[in-house]
Protein backbone atom coordinates (compact mmCIF):
# COMPACT_ATOMS: atom_id res chain seq x y z
CA UNK A 1 0.00 0.00 0.00
CA UNK A 2 1.18 3.19 -0.52
CA UNK A 3 0.09 6.92 0.84
CA UNK A 4 -0.12 10.34 0.24
CA UNK A 5 1.42 13.57 2.35
CA UNK A 6 -0.53 16.26 0.45
CA UNK A 7 0.67 20.06 1.06
CA UNK A 8 -2.31 22.46 1.21
CA UNK A 9 -2.18 25.51 -0.69
CA UNK A 10 -1.40 25.93 -4.00
CA UNK A 11 -1.80 22.13 -4.15
CA UNK A 12 -5.81 21.60 -3.77
CA UNK A 13 -6.69 25.08 -3.51
CA UNK A 14 -5.97 28.35 -4.01
CA UNK A 15 -7.34 31.08 -2.12
CA UNK A 16 -11.02 30.19 -1.26
CA UNK A 17 -11.35 27.92 -4.44
CA UNK A 18 -9.98 24.36 -4.91
CA UNK A 19 -7.63 23.46 -7.65
CA UNK A 20 -10.06 21.89 -10.57
CA UNK A 21 -9.29 18.34 -10.38
CA UNK A 22 -8.26 18.64 -6.93
CA UNK A 23 -11.50 17.13 -5.21
CA UNK A 24 -12.02 14.37 -7.32
CA UNK A 25 -8.33 13.16 -6.39
CA UNK A 26 -9.39 13.14 -3.12
CA UNK A 27 -12.43 11.51 -3.62
CA UNK A 28 -10.68 8.58 -5.41
CA UNK A 29 -8.13 8.72 -2.21
CA UNK A 30 -11.12 7.62 0.00
CA UNK A 31 -12.69 5.10 -2.48
CA UNK A 32 -9.23 3.64 -2.79
CA UNK A 33 -8.91 3.76 1.01
CA UNK A 34 -5.71 4.99 0.06
CA UNK A 35 -4.24 6.64 3.46
CA UNK A 36 -3.23 10.34 2.93
CA UNK A 37 -2.81 13.26 5.03
CA UNK A 38 -2.67 16.82 4.73
CA UNK A 39 0.37 19.10 5.81
CA UNK A 40 0.26 22.66 6.65
CA UNK A 41 3.31 24.98 7.91
CA UNK A 42 0.23 27.25 9.19
CA UNK A 43 0.33 26.96 13.20
CA UNK A 44 -2.79 29.04 13.60
CA UNK A 45 -5.61 26.83 12.82
CA UNK A 46 -6.69 23.39 15.02
CA UNK A 47 -6.91 20.23 12.72
CA UNK A 48 -10.84 20.56 13.32
CA UNK A 49 -10.63 23.91 12.28
CA UNK A 50 -8.33 23.30 8.95
CA UNK A 51 -10.57 19.85 8.13
CA UNK A 52 -13.59 22.18 8.29
CA UNK A 53 -12.06 24.71 6.03
CA UNK A 54 -11.24 22.00 3.41
CA UNK A 55 -15.20 20.60 3.83
CA UNK A 56 -16.62 23.89 3.26
CA UNK A 57 -14.55 23.86 -0.25
CA UNK A 58 -15.94 20.56 -0.72
CA UNK A 59 -13.42 18.05 0.12
CA UNK A 60 -14.68 14.95 2.04
CA UNK A 61 -12.01 15.18 5.30
CA UNK A 62 -11.54 14.22 8.38
CA UNK A 63 -9.69 15.96 11.70
CA UNK A 64 -7.20 12.99 11.73
CA UNK A 65 -6.97 13.53 7.96
CA UNK A 66 -4.76 16.96 9.03
CA UNK A 67 -1.45 17.64 10.29
CA UNK A 68 -0.22 20.69 11.16
CA UNK A 69 3.60 22.30 12.65
CA UNK A 70 1.76 23.42 15.50
CA UNK A 71 0.97 19.42 16.45
CA UNK A 72 4.59 18.24 15.54
CA UNK A 73 6.05 21.08 17.50
CA UNK A 74 3.40 19.82 20.65
CA UNK A 75 4.29 15.96 19.84
CA UNK A 76 8.58 16.77 19.81
CA UNK A 77 8.34 18.80 23.40
CA UNK A 78 6.37 16.47 24.94
CA UNK A 79 8.76 14.27 24.15
CA UNK A 80 11.74 15.98 25.15
CA UNK A 81 10.38 17.38 28.20
CA UNK A 82 7.24 15.89 29.00
CA UNK A 83 4.53 18.28 31.19
CA UNK A 84 6.85 21.22 30.42
CA UNK A 85 6.16 25.38 30.43
CA UNK A 86 5.91 27.82 26.96
CA UNK A 87 5.97 30.90 26.22
CA UNK A 88 3.99 31.35 23.42
CA UNK A 89 3.57 33.35 20.49
CA UNK A 90 0.98 32.27 18.12
CA UNK A 91 -2.69 31.71 18.10
CA UNK A 92 -5.45 28.84 18.65
CA UNK A 93 -4.18 26.00 16.79
CA UNK A 94 -0.60 25.94 18.45
CA UNK A 95 -1.74 26.98 22.24
CA UNK A 96 -4.55 24.08 21.58
CA UNK A 97 -1.99 21.48 20.51
CA UNK A 98 0.81 22.13 23.30
CA UNK A 99 -2.13 22.13 25.77
CA UNK A 100 -3.16 18.94 24.57
CA UNK A 101 -0.06 17.72 24.93
CA UNK A 102 0.39 18.52 28.71
CA UNK A 103 2.35 21.36 28.31
CA UNK A 104 1.23 24.74 30.82
CA UNK A 105 1.73 28.43 28.67
CA UNK A 106 3.43 30.70 30.75
CA UNK A 107 5.17 33.90 31.17
CA UNK A 108 8.13 33.72 32.67
CA UNK A 109 11.09 30.96 33.23
CA UNK A 110 9.49 28.86 30.71
CA UNK A 111 11.14 25.66 29.88
CA UNK A 112 10.56 26.91 25.90
CA UNK A 113 9.74 30.01 23.64
CA UNK A 114 7.76 28.58 20.69
CA UNK A 115 7.48 30.74 17.56
CA UNK A 116 4.26 30.33 15.32
CA UNK A 117 2.49 32.66 13.20
CA UNK A 118 -0.55 35.00 13.49
CA UNK A 119 -2.18 38.36 13.40
CA UNK A 120 -2.27 39.56 16.86
CA UNK A 121 1.57 39.53 17.54
CA UNK A 122 2.79 42.45 19.30
CA UNK A 123 6.35 44.20 19.89
CA UNK A 124 5.79 43.13 24.03
CA UNK A 125 5.31 39.59 23.05
CA UNK A 126 8.37 39.68 21.00
CA UNK A 127 10.26 41.70 24.27
CA UNK A 128 9.32 39.10 26.43
CA UNK A 129 10.17 35.85 24.02
CA UNK A 130 13.94 37.40 23.88
CA UNK A 131 13.96 38.29 27.87
CA UNK A 132 12.71 34.37 28.49
CA UNK A 133 15.45 33.37 25.96
CA UNK A 134 18.23 35.26 27.46
CA UNK A 135 17.41 33.61 30.89
CA UNK A 136 17.90 30.45 29.46
CA UNK A 137 14.36 29.72 27.70
CA UNK A 138 15.44 27.25 24.42
CA UNK A 139 13.85 28.88 20.77
CA UNK A 140 11.68 26.46 19.01
CA UNK A 141 9.77 27.69 15.62
CA UNK A 142 7.16 25.90 14.18
CA UNK A 143 8.26 26.68 11.17
CA UNK A 144 10.74 28.65 9.63
CA UNK A 145 8.73 30.05 6.13
CA UNK A 146 9.62 33.72 5.56
CA UNK A 147 5.75 35.15 4.86
CA UNK A 148 2.77 33.78 3.92
CA UNK A 149 0.01 33.91 2.09
CA UNK A 150 -2.93 35.88 2.08
CA UNK A 151 -5.63 37.43 -0.49
CA UNK A 152 -4.39 40.78 -0.20
CA UNK A 153 -0.76 39.61 -0.83
CA UNK A 154 1.91 38.55 1.73
CA UNK A 155 2.55 38.93 5.66
CA UNK A 156 5.49 37.70 7.42
CA UNK A 157 5.52 34.59 8.55
CA UNK A 158 6.67 32.22 11.64
CA UNK A 159 10.35 32.44 10.04
CA UNK A 160 9.99 36.30 9.73
CA UNK A 161 9.23 36.65 13.33
CA UNK A 162 11.80 34.15 14.65
CA UNK A 163 14.14 35.90 12.81
CA UNK A 164 13.69 39.13 15.18
CA UNK A 165 14.46 36.96 18.22
CA UNK A 166 17.49 35.13 16.71
CA UNK A 167 19.54 38.39 15.94
CA UNK A 168 17.88 40.22 19.66
CA UNK A 169 19.71 37.20 21.53
CA UNK A 170 22.19 35.47 19.20
CA UNK A 171 20.07 32.12 19.65
CA UNK A 172 19.57 30.21 16.61
CA UNK A 173 15.66 28.61 16.70
CA UNK A 174 15.02 24.98 16.13
CA UNK A 175 12.35 24.63 13.83
CA UNK A 176 9.83 21.59 13.75
CA UNK A 177 7.78 22.13 10.66
CA UNK A 178 8.48 21.56 6.92
CA UNK A 179 11.01 20.31 5.80
CA UNK A 180 12.28 19.44 8.86
CA UNK A 181 12.57 15.26 8.88
CA UNK A 182 10.63 15.67 12.54
CA UNK A 183 7.24 16.57 10.93
CA UNK A 184 7.72 14.67 8.06
CA UNK A 185 8.40 11.53 9.63
CA UNK A 186 5.66 12.42 12.25
CA UNK A 187 3.18 12.75 9.19
CA UNK A 188 4.24 9.21 7.39
CA UNK A 189 3.56 7.54 11.35
CA UNK A 190 0.84 8.65 11.47
CA UNK A 191 -0.75 6.76 8.14
CA UNK A 192 1.60 3.38 9.36
CA UNK A 193 3.46 3.53 6.72
CA UNK A 194 6.93 2.52 5.73
CA UNK A 195 9.62 5.39 3.52
CA UNK A 196 9.17 3.45 0.97
CA UNK A 197 5.32 3.58 0.54
CA UNK A 198 5.02 7.44 0.91
CA UNK A 199 4.56 10.05 -1.28
CA UNK A 200 5.29 13.77 -0.75
CA UNK A 201 2.98 15.83 -3.43
CA UNK A 202 3.68 20.01 -2.71
CA UNK A 203 4.34 23.01 -4.98
CA UNK A 204 7.47 24.13 -3.08
CA UNK A 205 10.50 23.29 -3.59
CA UNK A 206 12.20 24.37 -0.06
CA UNK A 207 9.58 22.63 2.18
CA UNK A 208 7.88 20.11 0.64
CA UNK A 209 10.50 18.33 -2.13
CA UNK A 210 13.09 18.90 0.03
CA UNK A 211 11.50 17.44 3.21
CA UNK A 212 10.28 14.59 1.14
CA UNK A 213 13.93 13.90 -0.32
CA UNK A 214 15.41 13.98 3.01
CA UNK A 215 12.86 11.21 4.27
CA UNK A 216 13.59 8.85 1.46
CA UNK A 217 9.86 9.51 0.38
CA UNK A 218 8.83 9.92 -3.79
CA UNK A 219 8.49 13.17 -4.22
CA UNK A 220 5.38 15.11 -6.98
CA UNK A 221 6.08 18.72 -7.65
CA UNK A 222 2.88 20.50 -8.85
CA UNK A 223 2.63 23.53 -10.61
CA UNK A 224 -0.05 25.11 -9.58
CA UNK A 225 1.35 27.00 -6.90
CA UNK A 226 4.68 29.31 -6.12
CA UNK A 227 7.06 26.78 -8.71
CA UNK A 228 7.65 26.91 -12.24
CA UNK A 229 9.44 23.94 -14.07
CA UNK A 230 12.00 26.57 -14.95
CA UNK A 231 13.02 27.14 -11.78
CA UNK A 232 14.34 23.37 -11.33
CA UNK A 233 17.94 23.77 -12.30
CA UNK A 234 18.49 25.98 -9.43
CA UNK A 235 18.66 23.39 -7.00
CA UNK A 236 21.16 20.58 -6.22
CA UNK A 237 18.14 18.68 -5.46
CA UNK A 238 14.85 17.08 -7.70
CA UNK A 239 11.39 15.61 -7.15
CA UNK A 240 10.59 12.65 -8.81
CA UNK A 241 8.03 13.95 -10.68
CA UNK A 242 6.35 16.93 -12.07
CA UNK A 243 2.69 17.13 -12.98
CA UNK A 244 0.86 20.00 -14.21
CA UNK A 245 -1.72 19.79 -10.93
CA UNK A 246 -2.82 16.86 -8.66
CA UNK A 247 -5.40 15.85 -11.00
CA UNK A 248 -2.51 14.48 -13.27
CA UNK A 249 -1.73 12.13 -10.36
CA UNK A 250 -5.04 10.03 -11.33
CA UNK A 251 -3.49 9.47 -14.73
CA UNK A 252 -1.18 6.65 -16.22
CA UNK A 253 2.64 7.20 -15.07
CA UNK A 254 3.36 7.42 -18.36
CA UNK A 255 1.58 10.34 -19.19
CA UNK A 256 3.26 12.02 -16.40
CA UNK A 257 5.69 14.73 -16.94
CA UNK A 258 8.73 13.47 -15.93
CA UNK A 259 11.73 16.56 -14.56
CA UNK A 260 14.69 17.09 -15.58
CA UNK A 261 18.06 17.02 -13.68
Amino acid sequence: MRGYLLDMDGVIYRGTHPIPGAVEFVNHLRATDTPFIFLTNNSQRTARDVATKLRRLGFEVEDRHIFTCAMATAQFLAAQKPHGTAFVIGEGGLLNALHSHGYAIVENDADYVVVGEGRTISFEMIESAVNNVMKGSKLIATNLDPNCPTQHGLRPGCGAITAMIEKATGVEAFSVGKPSPIMMRAARKAMGLTADETIMVGDTMETDILGGVQMGYETVLVLTGGASSMDLGRYAYQPDRVVNSIADLMMPPVALLRSTA
